[in-house]
């Protein structure tokens, strides 16, 4: 089954029109809507998950986690799916807000999209952690400096959102 997704215009408000994700091509003025989430642990590492080896890009590459706003969701309702999803981790009752967002416009590929990103603090441990099949094939936790490293090896995606998000929180 196609996913569907929503468009928005810049403000993020929802134009009306709903079109399958796949080879969706947005015009100017027209986003889709994604999340990233960065999860830490009580010690203050956090959690990266390595990606499919058969992934269309970044096979094999760290990351953190996250993925599009479907159509009719929420991206609050957005997060808690997509912790679910790749994790095995429940958000659901926690009071949670993005704390940086972004924009990317594309119009050559029509690839337009706004994101949020939360900073999501709970208890868990690794043994919590329940990896989607296709999705992920190692999860670790981190500290900041190994997530630096693996961005010096070219290796870990989203790397500079990150970075913004902890500086925008004042962490860095």
């Amino acid at each position: 089954m196609q996913e569907l997704i929503d468009v928005y215009d810049r403000e993020r408000t929802p134009t009306g029109l709903t079109i399958p994700r796949e080879g969706a091509f947005l015009t100017e003025g027209q986003y889709m809507l994604y999340v990233l989430f960065i999860i830490e642990a009580p010690d203050g590492r956090m959690l990266i998950t390595q990606r499919s080896m058969d992934k269309g890009w970044g096979a094999g590459w760290w990351e953190i986690g996250g993925g599009g706003v479907r159509a009719g969701e929420a991206p609050r309702e957005a997060l808690t799916r997509e912790v679910a999803e790749e994790t095995g981790l429940d958000v659901a009752d926690l009071e949670l807000a993005p704390v940086y967002s972004y924009e990317n416009v594309d119009l050559a590929r029509g690839d337009n999209y706004l994101v949020d990103i939360y900073h999501i603090h709970l208890d868990f441990s690794l043994d919590d952690v329940r990896l989607l099949d296709g999705e992920a094939i190692d999860a670790r936790l981190a500290t900041w400096d190994e997530i630096c490293a693996l961005n010096e090896q070219g290796i870990f995606m989203h790397f500079r959102r990150v970075q913004q998000t902890l500086e925008a929180e004042g962490l860095l």
